[in-house]
């Protein structure tokens, strides 16, 4: 995305040293025709000299790197993708920093990949066009801490397990946990969601202002400097915007979130069934019957298998559910009453539970782990996830189909998701040197997308909608294909839905 042309003035000019200054105006000379000063001329791809020396009059010698090895390690994360390394990668140690380096780039039309953790699964980092990678882990402060007000604010090398050890004492937490210990502004990027989010929301609930530094070099708080309110009427929701969008509208250099009351006390229980039609069902008939579960987490057979073995587990080999709960001693007990007595009418088995810190923490580390443990299944392979969030009353159908899917591609692969709230992940093993499989991959992963797209489609037949323009009766369930015929009646769903 291009933004006004021209190059932009140092946000706080103060920090600039006079020669930085110099280096920048020259930089900003080559950037009057982009693209032209970024490649040497011998080999594409290669930054010139004298603009790996523009980055270190940014951010010193010692905090740029144009190795190999460095590059490499910055060109993949912990996904199937190939490595893609950028061209250099910087360690910027301030929001100063961060601006000159971006206006650096912008001026020449120089591609920029954000890096925080490296723990994504969907190849975000890869320098696909080159460029230069600025990792924000050296920014790793808490910047302020507002206990009354239920907010903090972080900035983007700060991680989510590092904030939560930061609290420990505050009676306050910060719930979203996506599993891996990603950086806290990563998680803002990627619109992360999290085994909490039944409970709790999303990123997107619970991020209050940004700071950002768009590509030109400007600085932007999404929410006005400073504010932490919880609601705002007052023009766009910058906030929202930025929030999932991936590193492409600018550089996340600090968050200020919302934090939640510690629970007075937590249960965790898990509970085997003899098909992933009973565990899903189960997951709605909890959410019917308004029990305030905190998580509600499903695992398939292969996965439970595969969790058994990798973090010496001793559970049923069958779809299971992990939940946790919760509030007041006297709360649980009902609450933990109410979901063994559901489950228990959906055939479940083995239903057991713990209070102990300890027992709740290696069965949560297991389900965080489960991405390694499928790995472990065929060494040697990569993983390839898919994320789906369908509407949760077309959960159980669709969990199904997708099993049926996977046998039926003949692919090894595990299913679990955040199911409380309709998503749920197929981790796939795949060769990455087979095309065949790849192919049958990636004919999957079609395959569920169009799955995902038919349920929605047809929820909103079935609520007397007319079907769009252009959609072919094949987009709809075989048996239901004449349903234009039949005159459904009802109210119409939302069109964007």
């Amino acid at each position: 995305m291009r933004w006004a042309l021209g190059w932009p003035q140092c946000p706080r000019p103060s920090g600039c040293c006079p020669a930085m200054a110099n280096l920048l105006r020259a930089a900003a000379t080559w950037g009057l025709f982009p693209w032209r000063g970024y490649c040497s001329r011998g080999t594409q791809g290669e930054l010139s000299k004298g603009f790996v020396e523009a980055l270190k009059a940014v951010v010193g010698s010692s905090h740029v790197s144009t190795a190999v090895a460095v590059r490499e390690q910055h060109g993949h994360d912990e996904s199937m993708h190939r490595c893609q390394p950028p061209d250099a990668v910087v360690w910027p140690q301030n929001v100063e920093q961060v601006s000159q380096l971006a206006a650096l780039c912008y001026g020449q039309g120089v591609p920029i990949i954000p890096f925080g953790t490296g723990t994504g699964l969907e190849g975000g980092v890869c320098a696909v066009q080159g460029g230069v990678c600025i990792n924000l882990t050296h920014m790793d402060k808490i910047l302020e801490l507002n206990l009354e007000d239920f907010s903090v604010v972080v900035e983007p090398g700060v991680t989510h397990k590092a904030l939560n050890t930061h609290l420990r004492d505050s009676g306050l937490w910060f719930p979203v946990d996506p599993g891996a210990d990603a950086s806290l502004c990563g998680m803002v990027a990627t619109g992360a969601s999290g085994t909490n989010a039944v409970r709790y929301g999303t990123m997107r609930e619970n991020v209050l202002n940004l700071e950002v530094v768009l590509p030109g070099g400007e600085l932007l708080h999404t929410a006005g400097l400073g504010r932490h309110f919880r609601k705002s009427a007052a023009g766009y929701n910058l906030t929202g915007l930025f929030v999932g969008s991936e590193g492409t509208l600018g550089l996340i250099t600090a968050a200020t979130l919302r934090l939640h009351p510690a629970p007075e006390a937590t249960v965790v229980a898990t509970c085997a069934f003899p098909s992933v039609q009973a565990a899903v069902d189960s997951t709605v008939h909890i959410l019917q019957a308004a029990v305030p579960v905190a998580r509600i987490e499903f695992l398939d057979d292969v996965t439970m298998d595969a969790c058994n073995k990798h973090s010496q587990l001793n559970c049923s080999v069958a779809p299971t559910l992990f939940l946790e709960f919760h509030g007041s001693e006297q709360f649980l007990a009902e609450q933990l009453q109410r979901a063994e007595e559901i489950t228990q009418d959906n055939g479940a088995f083995h239903f057991s539970s713990a209070k102990e810190a300890e027992e709740r923490s290696r069965l949560w580390a297991a389900r965080h782990s489960a991405w390694y443990a499928v790995l472990a299944l065929r060494p040697g392979y990569k993983g390839y996830s898919t994320d789906v969030c369908v509407p949760i009353s077309r959960l159980p159908e669709i969990l199904v189909q997708t099993k049926e899917d996977l046998k039926a591609q003949g692919l090894t692969g595990a299913i679990l998701g955040h199911v409380g709230d309709g998503n749920f992940h197929c981790l796939l093993l795949v060769d990455p040197e087979d095309p065949e499989e790849l192919h049958r991959v990636m004919a999957f992963s079609e395959l569920l997308g169009r799955e995902k797209g038919r349920t929605i489609l047809w929820k909103s037949v079935q609520k007397g909608c007319p079907v769009p323009t252009g959609v072919p009766s094949s987009a709809l369930p075989v048996s239901d294909a004449s349903s234009r015929e039949r005159g459904l009646a009802g109210p119409c769903v939302d069109r964007n839905t």
